[in-house]
């Protein structure tokens, strides 16, 4: 098993939903980066459970540096940080633990190791392990912040109800950005983040669960990052965002829309304004052959419903080869994109770190003038 991604930067996750602690080692930083713990707690704090429209497992998720940090500074050596899982409740899934989960990972674990994996609220393949990628990617947006760049996500759209959508004028997308970067709730429209949340509410009380669509935008991208082919910006940005637990889709620009129309309608044309190349329209979402074209990024990304249901579901015991009926126990989420918003924020922030650094070098990610 090899829980590791990334080329100039990588990143392994370790750990289990209900083992002692989770984490992740980074690979690949300059030596130098000041890292801003405070932003690093915020952005935690975007993926914690809030209210009725989450888990009530509740996790301090206090960040322990191991390795790879010093009087404030990353020292250039693999940087491994540690969050201790403090608010286990296991005893919730051993009546059941033979009793296979539809559409976990349940009977997919028990088949690659052989029984012997760790069940315990789905163990290693748990959204609990976001929680590191989170740290990571908040590293990683404080270093593209420092070249200009900025990420955001929201909702945009949750089991019918949807938000306004992103503004293709850049100062109007960048305002949204800063807006929804400062929110728990990622909406644009507080009237539809108002329904959603009902919405969410409604699903925790009939003991069910919602998806929806999460829309990502960059901007701040210069022209020519990325690679031809099997390493192009949608290929590394979607093999991260489908690494993310309920992630069941993601489409660039007008990604599906594609199919309906005309070459002359799907093009962008291009045009030079104050000595940049532009394009006009950005049906292509900021990216052409896999290279960025100095437009937004543009992506959105499906997430599923939570798989864990409080209603009684048919399944199979995977010990005694027979069918079963299960009645989900614990702590889970009515919906978890509310939560999931950081994480595609993250994981967006760590695969163009690793682009950055794959054209000019490690040296981009220091602070001092030894990046230029």
């Amino acid at each position: 098993m090899k829980s590791t991604i990334g080329d100039a930067i990588s990143v392994t996750l370790f750990g289990e939903s209900h083992s002692a602690a989770i984490g992740a080692v980074v690979e690949g930083l300059a030596p130098g980066i000041k890292l801003d713990l405070d932003f690093i707690a915020a952005q935690m704090d975007k993926r914690r459970p809030k209210g009725k429209i989450s888990t009530g497992r509740h996790e301090a998720d206090e960040i322990r540096f191991v390795s790879g940090f010093f009087n404030g500074y990353t020292t250039g050596t693999p940087l491994c940080l540690m969050i201790e899982n403090q608010s286990q409740r296991s005893g919730d899934y051993e009546a059941a633990k033979a009793l296979a989960r539809p559409s976990h990972a349940d009977y997919t674990a028990y088949e690659k190791y052989m029984g012997f994996q760790d069940y315990r609220g789905g163990g290693h393949f748990s959204g609990r392990l976001t929680a590191p990628i989170v740290a990571v990617g908040a590293i990683c947006l404080q270093i593209l912040k420092k070249h200009g760049i900025m990420v955001g996500t929201h909702i945009k759209s949750l089991h019918g109800i949807d938000d306004i959508p992103f503004a293709e004028e850049d100062a109007a997308l960048a305002a949204q950005l800063d807006r929804i970067n400062g929110a728990y709730l990622a909406v644009l429209d507080e009237a539809a983040g108002e329904r959603m949340t009902a919405e969410m509410e409604k699903a925790a009380e009939m003991g069910d669960s919602v998806g929806g669509v999460l829309e990502t935008a960059v901007i701040g991208m210069p022209a020519g990052i990325g690679e031809p082919f099997f390493h192009s910006i949608e290929s590394r940005l979607s093999a991260l965002l489908y690494s993310v637990p309920a992630v069941k889709g993601v489409a660039f620009g007008d990604g599906f829309g594609f199919a309906e129309l005309y070459g002359s309608e799907a093009n962008d044309p291009f045009y030079m304004k104050n000595g940049r190349v532009r394009t006009r329209t950005n049906r292509n979402g900021g990216i052409n052959g896999g290279i960025s074209n100095g437009m937004p990024i543009r992506f959105q990304t499906a997430v599923k419903p939570t798989p864990s249901i409080y209603q009684e579901q048919q399944t199979v015991n995977v010990l005694k080869k027979e069918d079963a009926v299960l009645q989900i126990r614990g702590r889970h989420d009515p919906a978890i994109i509310h939560r999931a918003r950081v994480v595609a924020d993250s994981v967006t922030a760590i695969a163009l770190t690793d682009l950055f650094c794959e054209r000019y070098g490690y040296l981009w990610t220091a602070d001092s003038d030894l990046g230029e």
